[in-house]
């Protein structure tokens, strides 16, 4: 039997001109344009598995996918030669042999996710030669990074507001209302469970640039996203940071606010027990 060895790859990537991360027939993704690198550099055919499916438009600073190869190959080279195949807009920032039984979805115990809104409305608000009739214009290299947020928001109230979500809670109301994720079986033949726990949950600005940072144990499908949406929703209508409490409780996707734009999420990192090849 030929030796195998199970990789766990580090990614960065731009998914302005991706279809997301999974293979789809006919469409441009991350992980069908992954396989293809490791294809022309190795010969084998297989399929690597993210730490998560990233939606089109999303973009990935550290994004972890884990494959095998019976190909023996130093791990310095590997990242060399699949740099040398893959479009400038991924890069391979690291690869390391870890044990068979590691998975880059299943072994994740803690992720972090970024999301960036341009401010048009800073605070103090000062005009520039820039500005528009509506605020500042989103500088057009940000733009394809960013939520170009049309309304004024209150920075503290999006921050008091976010800091009522750490914790373990039930995030049903924040998950895609997409019934065949929402019936979805788990492996004991239950839907699966909705409830999560968040570590991390805080808004940080720069000059143009409010940050959204939010790590905890997983994430529901567009439960980030939702929960900028609803910050944000709950933010320009002047709600207190308490109205989101009554979201969680209801678990009533109906209830939250609308799904933030792909373009402004960033995977940050993805966290595993400590392994040892």
């Amino acid at each position: 039997m030929p030796f195998v060895t199970q990789w766990k790859l580090t990614l960065s990537y731009d998914g302005t001109s991706f279809h997301g991360w999974q293979v789809q027939p006919g469409l441009r993704t991350i992980q069908g344009t992954l396989a293809h690198a490791i294809a022309a550099v190795t010969g084998e055919t297989v399929l690597p598995q993210g730490s998560g499916r990233t939606d089109a438009g999303v973009h990935a600073l550290a994004q972890v996918t884990s494959f095998a190869l019976q190909s023996p190959i130093p791990p310095r080279n590997l990242v060399r030669a699949l740099n040398s195949f893959l479009p400038s807009s991924i890069r391979v920032l690291a690869a390391e042999p870890v044990p068979e039984n590691f998975h880059a979805r299943h072994s994740a115990i803690r992720k972090t996710y970024e999301y960036r809104i341009f401010e048009r409305y800073p605070s103090p608000h000062t005009f520039t030669n820039l500005d528009g009739p509506d605020g500042r214009i989103c500088p057009v290299f940000l733009a394809p990074t960013v939520w170009d947020c049309r309304w004024k928001l209150d920075f503290d109230r999006l921050h008091a507001t976010a800091a009522r979500l750490i914790g373990e809670h039930d995030f049903a109301a924040f998950a895609a209302s997409d019934p065949d994720r929402s019936t979805r079986e788990d492996a004991s033949g239950h839907p699966p469970s909705t409830i999560r726990t968040v570590f991390t949950s805080e808004w940080w600005r720069t000059d143009e640039t409010l940050f959204y940072l939010v790590s905890g144990n997983g994430f529901l499908h567009h439960m980030v996203r939702n929960l900028v949406g609803t910050m944000v929703d709950l933010n320009r209508n002047n709600l207190p940071p308490i109205a989101i409490d009554a979201i969680l409780a209801s678990r009533d996707r109906t209830q939250a606010g609308p799904t933030a734009p792909a373009q402004g999420l960033f995977l940050v990192s993805v966290e595993y027990p400590e392994v040892t090849p």
